[in-house]
């Protein structure tokens, strides 16, 4: 006990120190301003390729999202993520060693031995897919189902609603993506770098005011009009469609896509979302009342 006792309290003293370098520190691999200069982009593209032209520049709880965006990249890391991910491991570990299991034996690939871009494609395709089917399980399953209300509380699509969820989300995602992962060795801090901020820039532009498919990449790339009827408010199937998270591929693999027509100007949101709360602590708590 006194072990994992102490991975908590490093984990909060090592991300502490590792975030106070980031805000003082320009390097290849910051994620501060790394977040920053993605926004700007995609913020920019919106302002010159607006989709939706009548939509105000400062959209419907832009602020709000902005603040999502900030709390969850990073906040939330210090908070809970990284000392979570930290024990887990911990924890993986200690329990394959009562079995006499290494975990070096599970691993099915060394990501180390390939080609670099390779490498990186396959690490990428991976992620992605457990990211695809976690993102299924949230729509699925009702306990789920109220925390990622959070991110379609959504009316008004920008780029910042991309990293507008619930706290929960993450330690859903990472939970499942841990195993997966682990049987993949090989990847180094730099390749997780380029692959995550591969993601939260595809994700950016599929939330931005943008009426952007990509041609014939639309069939393998997530992009603003498929992505926006993920979102939409009127949907004929139970349980939603569009999963994707930085591929469309999965949804038109398992038949799961859904574009009946163009959807510039449908209504956002989900069933009684007109009860949902409007500020952040009340969408925080508000799972917890089911």
């Amino acid at each position: 006990m006194n072990k994992y006792k102490e991975i908590i309290i490093n984990s909060y003293s090592d991300y502490f120190n590792y975030l106070k370098n980031e805000l003082v520190t320009l390097h290849i691999e910051n994620y501060f301003y790394g977040l920053i200069f993605i926004s700007l982009v995609v913020f920019i593209l919106e302002l010159l390729f607006p989709w939706r032209k009548n939509q105000p520049v400062f959209r419907k709880d832009f602020w709000l999202d902005t603040f999502y965006m900030f709390f969850n990249f990073f906040l939330l890391n210090m908070i809970i993520l990284i000392a979570m991910s930290n024990v887990t491991a911990q924890l993986f570990n200690d329990i394959l060693s009562s079995f006499n299991i290494e975990l070096k034996s599970l691993q099915i690939i060394d990501l180390s031995s390939l080609p670099k871009a390779l490498s990186l494609f396959i690490f990428f395709i991976v992620s992605d897919f457990v990211q695809w089917n976690t993102h299924r399980l949230l729509h699925r399953f009702d306990f789920f189902w109220n925390f990622h209300k959070v991110h379609h509380s959504v009316k008004e699509m920008g780029f910042a609603a991309h990293l507008r969820y619930h706290w929960m989300e993450p330690v859903v995602y990472k939970s499942l993506l841990y195993i997966p992962m682990a049987i993949i060795g090989g990847f180094s801090v730099e390749d997780v770098f380029i692959v995550h901020f591969i993601a939260i820039t595809i994700g950016h532009l599929n939330h931005a005011n943008l009426g952007w498919d990509y041609g014939v990449f639309k069939y393998i790339i997530n992009n603003p009009k498929m992505h926006i009827w993920h979102h939409s408010k009127e949907m004929p199937r139970k349980y939603g469609a569009n999963y994707g998270i930085s591929l469309s591929l999965w949804d038109y693999l398992f038949k799961s896509n859904y574009i009946p027509k163009d959807g510039k100007d449908i209504v956002l949101g989900f069933e009684e979302d007109e009860q949902f709360p409007d500020s952040f602590l009340k969408q925080e708590a508000y799972p917890l009342k089911f």
